[in-house]
């Protein structure tokens, strides 16, 4: 696989996920046009999954055959997944991390796993704070290989300072991942206006390619 790129929406909702529940372990789903062989990974979007069900597979499976129709009619692909453990300190890639983004990879082999720096993850960040892994087949007894790749940034400044503004706006308050729809199926997990916001502060190219 190439280089992977990841834009100002994916990687503003991620952040904003791990603000709304800092003492929390947060998951998520990372969408992508169908790239051709050799060409860059552009992570266009994300989808807030859980904060308090991470392991549970049933409501997981429910999450993913539904992302994948609505990513579907955008002409996009869940091609990966990204996770924030609950401690300040760890950024590594645990059983529940690889085991989702192994599941992903199945139907996707090229899928990244995405791990978030914690310590890292504050409003004006020096450099991005996450951990980019990409899928290198499988080891024995059917695990995925994930290792660590060359990650893209179409403006990192700008998405810095749209991360910065929303999180003083207080917008991760409204962000809306998967537990929050299965209390509340009136909740809208595509956070369409959120992608709003992110869109009239970068522009529609940066926003979301």
């Amino acid at each position: 696989m190439g280089e992977v790129e990841i834009s100002a929406r994916a990687y503003g909702k991620m952040c904003l996920h791990a603000a709304r529940y800092p003492h929390a372990s947060v998951n998520g789903l990372l969408l992508a046009p169908s790239p051709r062989s050799g060409e860059c990974l552009c992570l266009t979007d994300c989808v807030p999954l859980f904060h308090s069900h991470l392991a549970l597979s049933v409501m997981l499976e429910v999450a993913l055959n539904q992302v994948d129709v609505w990513g579907a009619q955008a002409g996009l692909i869940v091609a990966g997944y990204y996770h924030a453990n609950a401690a300040l300190d760890d950024q590594s890639a645990g059983p529940l991390a690889l085991k989702i983004a192994g599941r992903i990879a199945e139907f996707f082999p090229d899928a990244v796993l995405v791990m978030l720096d914690n310590q890292k993850l504050v409003p004006q960040p020096h450099v991005p704070p996450v951990i980019v892994l990409e899928n290198h087949g499988l080891l024995p007894h059917s695990l995925h290989l994930f290792l660590e790749t060359h990650m893209m940034w179409r403006d990192w400044e700008e998405s810095r300072q749209m991360v910065g503004a929303l999180l003083e706006g207080r917008a991760h308050q409204h962000l809306v991942d998967f537990d929050c729809h299965l209390d509340d199926i009136r909740q809208d997990w595509t956070n369409q206006q959120l992608n709003t916001q992110i869109t009239q502060w970068v522009g529609p190219t940066n926003g979301n390619t």
